[in-house]
């Protein structure tokens, strides 16, 4: 068993019918994989370059770019600090935030601060910066997709990620020569609306069947494997799955290749309350979430759970 690919190209040519294949694989798997995406090849590996050329510096030059009090919502954040929800070893990776740019004086810059650009990479900010830009417009359109799948309006999500507090994650997993019990990337859910994910070519992520088993997600290359996030499963009183995945360990013959990706955490706006749509209750599916609370307060809860808060 697979994720099977959908085309993007059926987003303009028959929206219906990408919209019905994406909630089928949504709702099996939590997971779905588009292919024949508009991304630009250019875009997307400048910003690999830039992200491979950041994590190559030396690691006191990294570190200016720690950002205290942030959560780690913007900058660097070195090796051994995240660390899976429940999990008692952190992950094997470093990474870097990018979040919105947002003009002075917005009510929501109490809640998404600065991003900072390291000075010591050429074209950092041009190509990570409209890579961010790119993967919300995409992130966008696939929320409509979704909105079609459930029968609401096209738009309806729309006035929910409007200037929502997305992050763009550069990801630099390093050669793991051993087989734990440090993992790449402990079992853990995604805690946003969707996730949109470049860079997943490289062997490693799988997700948690309904039986318990683990599924390898290999999509073709170029394609962008797409998860729903707790924030939307819990907005769909769970007819949407959050679903379980995790980043292996390689296997010996990869062991000394590291490994980088590019998701793309597309969130909610910190005011939005996250309130159990009527459509997915019902006799048999009871409300698991009768009390709502705001995006930004269940991402708040959520990071302290992982330790960057």
């Amino acid at each position: 068993m697979t994720v099977q690919p959908v085309s993007f190209v059926a987003y303009e040519s028959d929206f219906d019918r990408f919209a019905r294949e994406l909630g089928r694989s949504f709702e099996r798997y939590g997971f779905a994989v588009v292919s024949d995406h508009d991304l630009s090849p250019e875009l997307i590996a400048g910003a690999s370059r830039a992200a491979k050329a950041f994590f190559a510096l030396p690691e006191a030059t990294k570190l200016k770019y720690k950002l205290a009090g942030a959560g780690g919502q913007r900058g660097y954040t070195p090796f051994g600090v995240e660390t899976a929800k429940g999990a008692e070893h952190f992950d094997l990776k470093e990474f870097w935030h990018t979040g919105r740019e947002l003009p002075p004086g917005h009510p929501f810059r109490a809640s998404m601060p600065d991003n900072v650009w390291p000075d010591e990479v050429a074209d950092f900010h041009h190509y990570v910066g409209g890579l961010y830009d790119a993967l919300d417009r995409l992130g966008n359109r696939i929320l409509r997709a979704i909105a079609r799948h459930l029968n609401l309006g096209d738009d309806y999500f729309d006035r929910t990620v409007h200037m929502g507090n997305s992050i763009l994650r550069l990801l630099h997993y390093p050669p793991a020569p051993f087989d734990g019990p440090n993992v790449r990337a402990g079992a853990h859910e995604d805690i946003n609306t969707i996730t949109l994910l470049l860079g997943a070519e490289e062997a490693g992520l799988q997700l948690k069947e309904k039986n318990g088993d683990w599924l390898d997600v290999n999509p073709p290359e170029g394609s962008v494997v797409c998860n729903i996030g707790d924030m939307l499963q819990r907005l769909t009183n769970h007819v949407l799955p959050s679903t379980t995945h995790r980043v292996v360990n390689p296997a010996p013959e990869r062991r000394g290749v590291a490994r980088y990706s590019m998701p793309f955490f597309l969130h909610f706006a910190p005011d939005f309350e996250i309130r159990t749509l009527p459509s997915t209750v019902g006799p048999n599916r009871p409300d698991r979430y009768p009390e709502p609370i705001t995006a930004e307060a269940y991402l708040n809860e959520r990071l302290r759970e992982i330790k960057l808060a």
